[in-house]
């Protein structure tokens, strides 16, 4: 993996220790040489992990809506800032730049960009790794709610195993290496229709 994409709140949270995972991820993707793709911002946690990678003298590269650009604070010393129209053109271009996605803690736009990635896995779209850092627990509630998807038939046990999840860094980046992505049969079978 070159680059990895990471999708995080624009707020810090309540808890010190989202922010200090966060800018830890950073400064382990710049001891890998692995590149930063994110949503552009200095502040929360996405400015955390923009400045891991940035004071490791590692490569951060934003992606940032016109319209955000003010509001979200876009961050100035970042290697690349690239700026798109809007939060589809956001999505797609940080798919398009990465070799993988972390989704750090965050509210419905963490979930939003998260959700789209993996959901494209699932289609067969791309064979990228989809991980999540579970500091402190923070997804564990999303986690039973995904396991109800899976015990009602809403979704498959093999694209659940699509998820890679751990709260350590280290573990997360290495099952990312390791990651091989499941084949996509049929969506649905003619007897389904």
């Amino acid at each position: 993996m070159k680059r990895i994409a990471v999708f995080c709140g624009s707020s810090a949270g309540s808890d010190s220790i989202y922010a200090t995972q966060a800018n830890l991820l950073g400064q382990a993707l710049a001891k890998r040489n692995i590149e930063l793709v994110y949503g552009g911002a200095v502040v929360g946690l996405m400015g955390a992990v923009a400045n891991g990678v940035l004071t490791n003298d590692g490569k951060a590269i934003g992606v940032i809506p016109v319209f955000l650009k003010e509001k979200e604070i876009a961050h100035k010393h970042l290697s690349e800032l690239i700026q798109v129209e809007n939060m589809h053109e956001r999505k797609m271009k940080m798919s398009e730049l990465c070799d993988g996605v972390i989704a750090l803690p965050g509210g419905f736009g963490t979930l939003d960009e998260f959700f789209e990635m993996l959901t494209w896995a699932q289609l067969g779209l791309h064979q990228k790794p989809i991980a999540i850092l579970n500091t402190g627990g923070f997804y564990d509630a999303l986690f039973d709610l995904i396991q109800n998807m899976v015990d009602k038939g809403f979704v498959k046990p093999i694209n659940q195993q699509m998820i890679i999840v751990s709260d350590d860094i280290d573990v997360l980046l290495e099952k990312m290496e390791q990651y091989v992505a499941p084949s996509v049969g049929k969506w649905i079978r003619e007897a389904e229709v």
